[in-house]
């Protein structure tokens, strides 16, 4: 077989033959879903029109049936990026959007699915006037049948309304800033389109997903297989491959029941130093032989398991030197400006030395993914939880959903090796908290069991977790030593029950006439400091960084040259390693300069702030008793 799989082909060569590209200025031309990929498609970027409907009166109005706005933008760019020729900064409550889609002759007999990489927040869907339907949730993928609303050969009008109400508490945030403008840690929001946008057709019996689970240990790949629709005759192939020879393959009933058990003699694992990827081809077929669904994936051989204090790499007790990334952008805050983007940033967080990256408050594209796989990198899969009253229950139910569509659409990347689904909640004496928490943790792990999970990154930890993670900002090396060792016990911010309810809410409200307490860590799970650091380093401590209204914001006393931010640094570092028996990683704040925070390896425009060989001779080092590299 001389094809390895489709998703090493070039895209441009891909979208060509799709039809769907009449020129190369087409923003974000690959194809989006580089795990699940047909051949056949139409990429739906570029202009569309659009207006603002702040006074939520557009269906009054008749827009759900519009045949275009005034107003003209580029999808996938959110009108607050600059990319997307809008560049409009204040709240948006509602946006329609518009472009006409016309479906080709030869799509004809098969379903069309219309799909969408991510919509903040609330969506509905129009063609024609026609609702087509409505999707809750602003980082979640999803997809709509429109076969019964469109026609071969015919344009039509397609319609989405975009809806977003930041301040509720009733659905995740991230990093949005829920100010006027960026302050601190919080940036300029993303509302509406911001990945994207589209179609392509399927057959009726056509493979909907798989979830795909590497068993090194017993040298086998395990696929659980989901249909649109079973029909009887129909079978499913499905192809293992190395390089470009077949290792096995095997043929099942096209069912929802059925599982495919590809043994595999010669297991060639994958690791951040040999990240290598086995090709996976499915192939739905008819009763008489016809291939009527084709799909090129991959997938890498690996496992991560947890014994004592230790994340284990493929049985190996594995490091992890980690950097927080928050996946902004100059240009398009929350969607890279090109694929090439999201590549670059993990060549340059692995050029600083770090192994993967804690990617925070947001959930990334799956592209990002695609090449962390590929580029062997580590990451840990989070949500945008910040925002949200995690004591409501309708927040809580807006989450659970959510998140479940993420994990089930980025479950099968090997580079993923922990879930984060919050990040520093803090809610004080309320049962709906420690219940919210229990269903967050319980739901990863039916949804996912071989991955441990990290329930709430340096918050509150109510239930489980699978791995103790801590935040901490002192700046001199030897109190953060201290700090993090303090007489032989670790220590981390977990709250101590009484009667079941929480008695504290966490270092957040430390002054403030709290009660709080610190919980000691008894040694029987993982230990990570997943953010520390967070070095301010600008050319100018006295300029503003953004405008009149944000300064240039970090963590701690800025140094006063770059020889005392190398040997702080350093400190903090050695500090960190040399507590390896009882910390098994880190996480350093952060790859990049976002905005008005200014404490990155990188400038916000990726340029280089430091003499990268000293950062990564600082970054790379790796404590004795662990098998990196191995």
């Amino acid at each position: 077989m001389k094809k390895f799989f489709g998703l090493y082909i070039l895209a441009a060569v891909s979208i060509l033959c799709s039809g769907a590209v009449k020129g190369a200025s087409l923003p974000r031309a690959e194809y989006p879903r580089p795990q699940f990929e047909r051949a056949d498609w139409q990429n739906l970027n570029g202009r569309w029109t659009y207006i603002f409907d702040f006074s939520d009166t557009g269906f009054q109005r008749g827009y759900q049936a519009s045949t275009g706005f005034d107003g003209s933008i580029t999808v996938p760019f959110a009108p607050e990026s600059e990319l997307s020729g809008v560049g409009y900064k204040d709240y948006i409550s509602n946006i329609w959007y518009h472009r006409t889609i016309s479906i080709p002759q030869e799509w004809a007999g098969k379903n069309i699915r219309l799909n969408f990489g991510a919509v903040y927040y609330t969506s509905e869907v129009y063609i024609d006037g026609q609702f087509v339907g409505r999707h809750f949730g602003g980082s979640s993928s999803f997809s709509y049948d429109i076969t019964r609303f469109v026609s071969d050969g015919k344009e039509h009008n397609l319609v989405v309304k975009a809806s977003s109400d930041l301040r509720s508490g009733l659905q995740g945030a991230g990093k949005q800033s829920l100010q006027y403008a960026s302050h601190a840690c919080n940036y300029t929001r993303t509302t509406g389109i911001w990945q994207t946008v589209w179609m392509e057709p399927v057959s009726p019996a056509g493979l909907q997903n798989v979830q795909v689970i590497t068993d090194i240990d017993q040298k086998q790949v395990i696929v659980h297989p989901w249909f649109f629709a079973e029909t009887s005759g129909h079978t499913l192939k499905v192809t293992l491959i190395e390089g470009e020879k077949t290792v096995v393959s095997k043929t099942v009933r096209a069912s929802n029941n059925s599982t495919v058990v590809l043994p595999v003699r010669k297991v060639r694992l994958w690791s951040p130093e040999d990240p290598f990827l086995y090709g996976l081809v499915y192939e739905v077929i008819d009763a008489e032989g016809n291939v009527v669904d084709r799909i090129d994936s991959y997938t890498g051989m690996r496992k991560v398991h947890i014994e004592g204090n230790k994340v284990y790499l493929n049985n190996q007790p594995y490091y992890q030197r980690l950097v927080l990334d928050q996946g902004f952008y100059p240009d398009g805050i929350w969607t890279a400006p090109s694929d090439e983007a999201l590549k670059k940033d993990i060549e340059l967080s692995m050029q600083a030395g770090f192994n993967g990256a804690r990617l925070h408050q947001k959930v990334f594209e799956e592209r990002y993914y695609y090449w962390a796989d590929r580029l062997g990198y580590l990451t840990w899969g989070e949500s945008a939880s910040w925002g949200m009253d995690a004591n409501d229950p309708l927040a809580a139910r807006n989450f659970l959903a959510e998140w479940e569509e993420c994990v089930v659409r980025d479950r099968n990347h090997p580079s993923i090796v922990t879930w984060t689904p919050m990040n520093e909640e803090f809610w004080p004496d309320d049962v709906q908290y420690p219940r919210f928490s229990e269903d967050i943790y319980t739901l990863t792990k039916q949804l996912d069991p071989t991955r441990p999970v990290n329930l709430c990154s340096g918050g509150v930890l109510t239930v489980h977790t699978d791995i103790w993670t801590a935040h901490h900002y002192e700046q001199d090396p030897a109190k953060l030593k201290d700090i993090v060792y303090n007489g032989g016990k670790m220590y981390s911010l977990m709250p101590q029950t009484y009667k079941g309810r929480i008695r504290n809410i966490g270092f957040n409200d430390v002054g403030a006439g709290t009660t709080y307490d610190w919980q000691e860590y008894d040694g029987k799970m993982p230990y990570i400091l997943d953010e520390f650091g967070g070095i301010k380093w600008v050319k100018d401590q006295d300029r503003q960084a953004v405008n009149s209204q944000t300064v240039s914001w970090g963590y701690g006393q800025a140094p006063r040259s770059l020889e005392e931010f190398y040997a702080r640094l350093e400190g903090m570092v050695d500090a960190l390693l040399s507590l390896s028996g009882q910390m098994c990683g880190y996480c350093y704040t952060q790859l990049t300069d976002v905005e008005q925070e200014e404490n990155g390896v990188y400038f916000y425009d990726r340029s280089s702030k430091f003499d990268m060989s000293r950062i990564n001779a600082i970054f790379s080092r790796t404590p004795e008793g662990y098998a990196n590299g191995l």
